[in-house]
């Protein structure tokens, strides 16, 4: 067999990309699923949505309770935001596999917390004291702590270094911090917190539509995302916007809020159809979530936009910009059909119109909006990611490059 002088850079280089592009995510939910003495600790990471910010993270330790630990924290009776605030102390922001915690260096450390890193924590009280202790124990509390340890070390659940290491603690972790009474976000106003921040035009919008806002006033206390168009994206929109029907306009301002809270890490790591606000029987009204890198896109069929910014993000409630206006395809498929991508030569472009009139049609004005139409199409871009993802998510990926390099050195 004779290696070609290419091939030894040709290796190289493919398995640099190979390193580059695997990636080593983690399901805390799953991990936990696999221990049935965890699952009341695994059932509230999900309900105060802790789950999905620990599955968007690298470089992490979960310490799990067991359910006859995690009844006596429930005895308590704590508020959903204040019991989220306590089981955060849970997790650290960086990796504690069994071996390092029984070589801490000078036998004691301290770690931050997913509860420091919320901001809500006063001083160092998101801070959690590791020690070594006599007789082999590890000891776990909070930093003010005078010598009192409230768990130890049980054993180590799962590992994969660096990435995340789940292990067993005795007893709760908590502090007065902690366990502070929390304010629920219900008396939140969604229009002036929009107005404040960039997002006044959308925010009058929905002003001058009284049972939109009230819609969305409704649902911020059960969980509430909207997105919202930037002053500029809705400016540029509006001779579209007027040529609606009051139902349309109505359908349209509900369509950029779904029912349910999302934090960014939720919607990366649950890409996927979306129901929104208007969505009701027959009428889907729903759009794609799908991520890009570090980018999160709203795929509508009709539009791709990509979410820009973040103006406020608090369980039950979080408010994103985002770069167009989502356009559904129940009120605007005639204008899909008159923008197609340009046609080979000798082709027949032929435009087409909605069959049908009704609340929810839109006339079309002609006006050309390049920021709103200049996409590719959405299906096509859809079908190209979902691809991607589900080969790096398999080990097909793998086959076909070690088959490239095999093919290379011969």
């Amino acid at each position: 067999m004779k290696v070609s002088p290419a091939a030894p850079l040709s290796v190289t280089l493919l398995l640099v990309l190979f390193l580059s592009t695997t990636t080593y995510a983690h399901n805390i939910t799953k991990i936990l699923a696999k221990h049935p003495e965890f699952s009341t600790f695994n059932h509230y990471l999900t309900v105060t949505h802790l789950a999905a910010e620990i599955n968007r993270r690298q470089t992490i330790t979960v310490c799990a309770i067991d359910n006859a630990a995690m009844n006596v924290l429930l005895e308590k009776h704590l508020p959903t935001y204040t019991l989220k605030n306590v089981l955060s102390l849970h997790v650290f922001a960086d990796y504690f596999g069994a071996k390092k915690l029984h070589q801490i260096t000078k036998g004691s450390t301290l770690t931050a917390t997913m509860f420091q890193a919320t901001g809500e924590a006063p001083g160092t009280s998101g801070y959690i004291n590791i020690t070594n202790m006599k007789g082999g124990k590890v000891g776990f509390a909070n930093e003010d702590n005078d010598g009192h340890f409230a768990a130890t070390f049980v054993k180590s659940v799962v590992e994969m270094p660096y990435n995340i290491s789940v292990i067993q603690i005795s007893h709760i972790l908590t502090s007065a911090a902690a366990e502070a009474p929390v304010a629920a976000p219900s008396d939140l106003n969604v229009t002036t917190l929009m107005a404040k921040q960039g997002c006044k035009s959308f925010s009058d919008l929905l002003k001058s539509h009284p049972d939109v806002a009230k819609t969305f006033a409704e649902n911020v206390q059960s969980g509430l995302t909207v997105f919202c168009p930037t002053d500029g994206v809705i400016s540029a929109f509006m001779p579209k916007f007027k040529n609606l029907t009051k139902d349309g306009q109505a359908s349209l301002l509900l369509y950029h809020g779904i029912p349910v809270y999302n934090s960014m890490g939720m919607l990366k790591s649950n890409n996927g159809l979306m129901n929104t606000l208007a969505t009701e029987g027959k009428n889907k009204y729903d759009f794609t979530v799908q991520n890009d890198g570090d980018d999160v896109k709203l795929e509508t069929k009709v539009v791709t936009a990509t979410i820009s910014g973040t103006l406020y993000d608090e369980e039950p409630l979080s408010v994103y910009k985002v770069d167009k206006v989502l356009l559904p395809r129940e009120l605007f498929k005639g204008t899909v059909a008159e923008e197609p991508a340009p046609a080979p030569k000798g082709s027949k472009n032929k435009k087409k119109s909605s069959k049908k009139g009704g609340a929810d049609d839109v006339e079309d004005d002609g006006a050309p909006e390049p920021s709103q139409d200049d996409d590719e199409d959405p299906a096509d871009d859809s079908a190209n990611l979902n691809w991607a993802n589900n080969v790096k998510s398999s080990g097909l990926f793998v086959t076909v490059v070690i088959s490239i390099i095999c093919v290379a050195i011969i």
